[in-house]
């Protein structure tokens, strides 16, 4: 990395410093280095850094322009991109506190967690599976349900609340009021007032107005995309999560953001159980359990969990992932059968995506999925570039079909054309008696 000299401030312990904020914009940056605002950020961040330490420590600072869009997979939702220099503040935020939501957080929420993701919380729940049935030689069942419209559906001010009263309790260093200042203006931020549509207002046909902060009452909802509404989101249900473990005396119970899964050998538990979680989460949170999505049955019959179906001894792929993946394939299909360059100038594009899949099902029972996903549903155009492993785990772009690779051949093919060219040029010059130096 290259030197980087920053203007030196007098220490103050009431004071975020710049070298905890370089942290946050080092953090900030990885894996978004050729994003617009990143570019923009990076092109004097020096400066940019140090007006935003000077905002933060003199309380003006405030979120700026968000930008919203519309995703169509894995469901549709609507998301707000943060400008890069707030994404900054958010990794002040958590680099701040997570260490502490860490000891609070019950061992089995799963979401924005390190260690903690997709795999280990499938796993988990497989365990539960398998510990409540003796290793399925007895009867249990398996309730999952969700809440619903979970993100919109929070509480802005409880959910401050909250934060104010655990970092007033946990949170020791001297930037205490500084902290709770800047998680304030994060949490009751309203990007929907100002923010920039990418894309056409069209694309929010056919959201329900309960997943849009543009349509949810006010003080609520968190904008989805930001590092802190994932975190806050976790720290908000840890109460539900304490009182399932602790005062309903559930032992098998994981929760991925607002899915939830609960293991227990007497079904009519499970049922008694259901109308207490509604009470709870409705009284203490705000919030409402998904009355079409309640699913209760043995255990033998699966669950599907974070993309997965988990059934005794196995774990396989969901429809709706598979799905995903095909509708993707054929995506790059049509593109490569209408655009013959389209193969050459997107094969590290295709490759990154179909990896990004494989990825995640090879840890599943997925090997004929996988198979006949590459060997059948590819089109032949795209195996000029690319080759499949073995073990049909990815595949891989050939080198000379490699964006670098195929940059130096443009670089050595001008320069051997500019070789020739002064050639020629050499000759025609001797031949009319003209001396030409070399250089």
């Amino acid at each position: 990395m290259q030197d980087i000299q920053l203007e030196l401030f007098d220490v103050d312990d009431n004071k975020v410093t710049l070298e905890e904020l370089f942290q946050a914009y080092i953090d900030c940056r990885k894996h978004k280095r050729k994003t617009t605002n990143a570019l923009d950020f990076e092109a004097d961040f020096e400066q940019n850094l140090i007006e935003l330490y000077h905002e933060i420590n003199d309380g003006s600072y405030c979120p700026g322009k968000s930008i919203a869009f519309i995703v169509d997979k894995p469901v549709k939702r609507e998301v707000f991109a943060a400008d890069f220099r707030d994404r900054v503040v958010h990794h002040l935020i958590i680099n701040k506190i997570l260490p502490l939501l860490e000891k609070e957080f019950i061992h089995d929420s799963y979401s924005c967690r390190e260690g903690k993701g997709v795999q280990y919380g499938v796993k988990r729940v497989a365990d539960f599976v398998r510990l409540c049935s003796e290793n399925y030689s007895e009867d249990c069942y398996i309730l999952k349900m969700d809440i619903q419209s979970f993100f919109m559906s929070i509480d802005k001010k409880l959910l401050f609340a909250k934060l104010k009263k655990f970092i007033n309790q946990k949170y020791q260093a001297a930037d205490k009021k500084l902290l709770i200042d800047l998680v304030q203006k994060v949490v009751c931020a309203c990007p929907e007032k100002n923010c920039c549509i990418k894309g056409s207002r069209t694309n929010w046909n056919g959201l329900p107005p309960s997943k849009s902060l543009f349509t949810v009452a006010a003080q609520k909802g968190l904008p989805i995309g930001n590092l802190t509404s994932q975190v806050f989101a976790n720290f908000y249900l840890t109460a539900f999560d304490k009182f399932v473990k602790n005062v309903c005396g559930v032992e098998f119970y994981g929760r991925y953001v607002d899915d939830f899964v609960i293991v227990h050998k007497s079904k009519e538990f499970l049922l008694r159980l259901i109308p207490r979680l509604k009470a709870f989460i409705r009284q203490e949170l705000l919030l409402n359990l998904h009355p079409k999505k309640i699913y209760l049955q043995h255990y033998s019959k699966g669950v599907k969990f974070i993309g997965a179906v988990i059934k005794p001894g196995r774990q396989y792929i969901g429809n709706r992932t598979k799905g995903n993946f095909f509708d993707k394939l054929r995506f790059f299909n049509n593109e490569a059968l209408h655009n013959e360059n389209f193969v050459c100038e997107n094969a590290e594009h295709f490759a990154a995506c179909v990896n990004s899949y494989l990825g995640f099902m090879v840890h599943y029972s997925s090997f004929k999925i996988r198979r006949r996903m590459l060997c059948e549903n590819i089109a032949p155009a795209w195996f000029k570039v690319i080759n499949i492993s073995k073990d049909f785990k990815k595949i891989v772009v050939k080198p000379e079909y490699k964006l670098r690779s195929m940059v130096m051949t443009k670089l050595k093919k001008r320069a051997k054309n500019c070789r020739r060219q002064r050639r020629k040029l050499d000759k025609k010059a001797l031949a009319m008696g003209i001396s030409i130096k070399t250089l």
